[in-house]
């Protein structure tokens, strides 16, 4: 009679749970890295866009930087790095950008995390969550409005901006901020 290895014959089936279990904290660690890398370079390369448009441009010539470059970039950011990357925000303006559950929650405990002092650019937060198609790493930067940022999304928008914005986004609910404000986050997922 032949002997097993019951250890070896085992090891696959303790494998497969233990990778069921999700990724270990130091995977984890690493996906948070490379997502923060992906947000802040989506956040440097939208911010070199606008800087060049609003000299070139204007106000108002500008508009078309976040309405069209800003998911340009995502969509490269998203090919590049294998994750989902997009602009989200309970304020609005695109209507794409409405937040889900995870992401609503992230932005307000970001939110918090502001008021209670933290610097703005330490303010992410990363989570592995269970969905209907299985385990997501998800991950959010936040987005903390800028001096240039309230161009457009401030409390007092020159008239022409407030027309160009109206014409574009008719629905837009991205005005009122202030500088130093969570207006937004950087969405980060991928499926695990």
């Amino acid at each position: 009679m032949k002997k097993i290895n019951l250890a070896a014959a085992l090891l696959p089936v303790v494998f497969a749970a233990g990778c069921a279990t999700g990724p270990s904290a130091e995977q984890q660690a690493a996906m948070a890295d490379d997502a923060r890398k992906t947000a802040g370079s989506l956040i440097q390369q939208l911010g070199g866009e606008l800087k060049k448009s609003m000299e070139a441009n204007g106000p108002e010539g500008s508009i078309a930087v976040c309405k069209e470059k800003a998911p340009a970039i995502a969509a490269s950011l998203s090919k590049s790095s294998g994750f989902d990357v997009k602009r989200v925000s309970p304020k609005n303006r695109n209507p794409k950008g409405v937040p889900d559950a995870w992401e609503a929650e992230a932005q307000a405990a970001l939110e918090k995390r502001l008021a209670a002092g933290e610097k703005p650019e330490t303010l992410d937060t990363w989570q592995v969550v269970k969905t209907s198609s299985g385990k997501e790493f998800r991950y959010a930067k936040a987005l903390v409005t800028q001096p240039v940022c309230l161009t457009c999304h401030g409390a007092n928008i020159a008239d022409g901006v407030k027309a160009k914005l109206a014409a574009e986004y008719p629905d837009d609910k991205a005005t009122g901020y202030g500088p130093g404000m969570v207006r937004g986050i950087v969405s980060i997922k991928r499926p695990l």
